[in-house]
């Protein structure tokens, strides 16, 4: 599985779009953050925090980790390399968990240089070094957490069509409903106890810097789930 995991790595390093999707989660988030100005804008904020980027992450996520998953299983399908992949001594699961875990850690490399922006909060703050520690951390592993799941949202969807685009467009939906929905329900006064169904809820509930054990399982569930959804979506067509 390691060896897949590299091949999907130089994979996306050997055409552009490992440097795209890249470029553009830092371009979005450096723009809404430091350049235009609004309600994500750190400076017009007035607080040396990072929680504008944390409310805009998730959604420019939302988007980007769609189109690094659409060709996963799409591409292969179409090709009729699939059929390949599974004469290799590999196994469905872990074809499934390398693709997975290559995309992955594509949006980890994405995340990683934002960790520059806690050195700019933290010079902007009053005194200098005056930033939320558990705050920004239980965010950036919140975010690590929903990466964890529209990743595995966007593989089923890969694995539902051979068109790239339809993936893509099914990973939004999925990622959006999951995300927003059950939030967006709650809010019309459907009930307040279904926003807990929803990423967001969760989301929030780590960015407050308090790791709780019920919003790590709710995210690996969400993982677990789509992921074996893929399994069983492959294994009927294999």
């Amino acid at each position: 599985m390691i060896a897949l995991i590299k091949k999907e790595i130089s994979s996306f390093f050997s055409s552009p779009i490992g440097y795209l999707v890249i470029a553009l989660f830092l371009v979005f988030n450096g723009l809404f953050l430091w350049v235009f100005g609004g309600n994500y804008n750190v400076f017009d904020a007035g607080f040396a925090d990072l929680s504008p980027f944390f409310e805009l992450a998730p959604w420019i996520l939302l988007f980007l980790i769609p189109a690094v998953t659409m060709r996963s299983f799409s591409e292969e399908t179409k090709l009729g390399t699939l059929e390949l992949l599974l004469t290799k001594p590999l196994g469905l699961r872990n074809i499934i968990l390398g693709k997975y875990f290559g995309a992955l850690l594509l949006i980890v490399i994405a995340i990683v240089p934002t960790l520059a922006y806690i050195l700019t909060i933290s010079n902007l703050g009053n005194p200098s070094g005056n930033w939320d520690v558990g705050s920004t951390l239980g965010s950036y592993l919140g975010l690590l957490f929903l990466a964890i799941g529209y990743t595995s949202i966007g593989i089923f969807a890969s694995s539902l069509s051979k068109n790239q685009i339809v993936a893509f467009i099914i990973a939004v939906f999925l990622c959006f409903v999951l995300y927003f929905g059950f939030e967006g329900l709650s809010s019309d006064g459907s009930g307040s106890n279904i926003a807990y169904f929803g990423m967001e809820s969760h989301f929030k509930s780590m960015s407050r810097g308090v790791i709780d054990t019920r919003d790590v399982i709710y995210f690996l569930s969400v993982a677990f789930l789509f992921l074996t959804g893929t399994y069983i979506k492959l294994k009927k067509e294999s």
